[in-house]
């Protein structure tokens, strides 16, 4: 089993920055590839970016490319989504989600482990 909890969400005015965090517990962290969702209200979850088991390969969504940057230290057995130039669209819960796999690809149902998730909203 693998537990993963997140942290770092909040309120911030658009154009700031946020830092998110999954820390995870159980089986080894560094062979699972990561992964970043987030569904804002009345809409489907989307994915928002992904990171292999060694961190060599990162994927993000177009919408988010640019702005955010995933990364993990599995030492700490912690994934993280920094979040720049954050846009009043980029409001949702942001959840992590492991994969036993070396690359994650993009869809939730492929997760073996989720978490429960952090609530980002960005005010105008």
């Amino acid at each position: 089993q693998v537990q993963l909890v997140e942290s770092g969400g909040g309120l911030v005015q658009a154009g700031g920055s946020l830092r998110l965090s999954c820390a995870a517990s159980g089986r080894t962290f560094s062979n699972y590839a990561m992964a970043w969702f987030r569904q804002a209200p009345g809409k489907e979850r989307e994915f928002v970016a992904a990171i292999s088991v060694s961190a060599g390969h990162t994927s993000y969504a177009d919408s988010v490319k640019g702005r955010f940057t995933i990364a993990r230290d599995n030492a700490k057995k912690t994934v993280y989504l920094q979040m720049n130039s954050l846009k009043p669209e980029d409001t949702a819960i942001y959840t992590c989600a492991a994969r036993s796999s070396k690359f994650y690809g993009t869809s939730w149902y492929a997760s073996d482990y989720r978490g429960q998730g952090t609530q980002v909203t960005v005010s105008s």
